[in-house]
């Protein structure tokens, strides 16, 4: 065999055009570069609310001519802002509610025309926490038609509440609105709030990043909340929101327990309407069912292959959808930490609860949220009513770590008319301390939206770092300075932006 120091350079040379087969990939092959008359392409992976929320803000914040393309591997936008269809009647089966100071999703409203859909009144609302043998604490249910009833129901429970778990509800209250308080620092004008590079000095700049350091039950241990609210209410919450307990890390905790404050809302006829109208107002091109597997940094352009045997050029590559599950493969390869992600199982059921299985006599004395405590042995995280047709029909749904199987169903349901089931890789699975891959991923111009939600996962914080990404293209790629967005919190009359819920 011929020893490499053997041979002389024309002779390897020669040797590689003859052995070597045809390039039949256009992955392998140069690009040629962009012509200066011809407009540059970002092309987004993901259609949801991080992908359609980056395309935009780059037409908010760039005057420069380029093209989008966006690529979706289902056949519908919108990624975890799904539907699900029961007996002909719509739900929401993914992200489901929004915070009255979710700025971004309030102006994406009124640029859309989209319509606020208001949730049933808390006052006639009643919740069950539930540990498996017994309901360890229920409210008063409501829903009288006589308002003044109602107010008497609501102020009832609002004392049950307080002789359970005291001040410490006040001192969570507290907590939760200092952590919004941070938050909101992302809403500044861009005359005064840097571009990031990295999640870290996106959370320190907000003084947040150490919420990511410990984990929630350490945060409000410190803030002075009692045990037994830790124990029940507070994991009721984070059960619910993020399908885990209160080891979780303390900012995504803070949003697990601010999304279940008061003045909640969603979009009348489901939350997926964001991205498909920002898509549509951004004139980006939608590939639908259309799987993005290789990413190649070919000079000055990336390459995109899809598994439908497309190839796709582009100056600027951007994934809006979480790595973590995904077999992009990345030339030349780049490192992120490793995360999972925290499954959980939505189902959905069409019938009627069995009494019998909570210890009950009757339906009606079941609270229409049913949460639960931490422990294993537990089923499932909580059962809620989403609408009640009559007393004998009704549709719930059910959250859960695992598969809810027919056995245990028909346990809980004395009827079952039909069931839905859907398994979403919904959210990180959240370990003080935190460590955030980059939204950067090669140093060049591939960005990662979904780096940020390490910090916590929600509509709007995926909304908050796709702005985020929009502003470092235009300021990398672009070399412009982003056009000044003024302060979202306020309008030209200082008044808050969002409605009044």
């Amino acid at each position: 065999m011929l020893s490499p120091v053997d041979l002389s350079l024309s002779t390897i040379l020669l040797l590689l055009l003859l052995i070597s087969p045809p390039l039949s990939s256009r992955a392998q092959s140069p690009l040629p570069s962009r012509s200066p008359d011809e407009p540059p392409t970002v092309c987004i992976i993901g259609s949801g609310i991080g992908g359609s929320s980056v395309a935009h803000f780059l037409r908010h914040y760039s005057s420069n001519p380029f093209s989008i393309r966006i690529f979706e591997r289902h056949g519908v936008v919108g990624g975890r802002m799904a539907m699900v269809n029961v007996s002909g009647e719509t739900f929401e089966a993914g992200a489901s509610i929004l915070h009255p100071k979710n700025f971004h999703a309030v102006n994406y409203t009124k640029l859309l025309d989209l319509k606020i859909k208001k949730p049933s009144s808390s006052e006639s609302f009643s919740l069950g926490i539930w540990d498996g043998k017994t309901f360890v604490f229920k409210t008063l249910k409501g829903g009288c038609k006589v308002p003044f009833v109602d107010k008497i129901v609501s102020l009832a429970n609002s004392v049950l509440m307080f002789v359970r778990y005291g001040f410490s509800l006040l001192r969570m209250e507290s907590f939760v609105e200092s952590t919004v308080d941070g938050f909101l620092k992302y809403y500044e004008s861009t005359e005064s709030r840097p571009v990031f590079e990295t999640v870290d000095e996106m959370l320190k700049w907000a003084g947040l990043y150490n919420l990511t350091t410990r984990t929630l039950q350490e945060e409000l241990i410190d803030a002075g909340l009692s045990p037994l609210l830790l124990q029940e209410l507070v994991t009721v919450i984070t059960r619910i929101n993020y399908g885990q307990s209160v080891f979780i890390s303390g900012l995504a905790g803070a949003v697990s327990l601010a999304g279940s404050g008061g003045g909640l809302w969603a979009i009348e006829g489901g939350n997926w309407q964001m991205a498909a109208g920002l898509i549509s107002h951004s004139d980006a091109a939608l590939h639908l069912h259309e799987e993005i597997e290789s990413i190649s940094y070919l000079g000055e352009r990336y390459e995109l292959n899809s598994t439908e045997g497309n190839s796709y050029k582009c100056e600027v590559a951007v994934v809006a959808t979480p790595l973590d599950e995904l077999n992009i493969q990345f030339n030349p390869q780049i490192s992120i930490p490793e995360r999972k992600l925290q499954h959980t199982h939505a189902t959905f059921v069409r019938g009627l609860l069995n009494p019998a299985y909570f210890g009950l006599n009757a339906v009606s004395e079941i609270p229409e949220l049913v949460g639960t405590i931490e422990d294993p042995d537990l089923p499932f995280s909580s059962i809620s009513v989403l609408k009640q047709r009559d007393e004998k029909d009704a549709t719930y749904k059910i959250f859960s770590r695992k598969r809810m199987e027919d056995t245990l169903l028909d346990s809980i349901f004395s009827v079952r008319q039909e069931t839905i089931r859907i398994n979403w890789g919904a959210y990180p699975h959240y370990k003080a301390p935190e460590v955030f891959a980059p939204f950067i991923l090669d140093g060049q111009h591939l960005y990662y939206v979904n780096a940020f939600e390490n910090a916590a996962s929600a509509m709007e914080t995926s909304a908050v770092a796709a702005e985020n990404i929009a502003r470092l293209i235009v300021s990398r790629f672009f070399s412009q300075e982003p056009l000044i967005s003024s302060n979202l919190t306020s309008d030209s009359d200082g008044e808050p932006v969002h409605v009044d819920l």
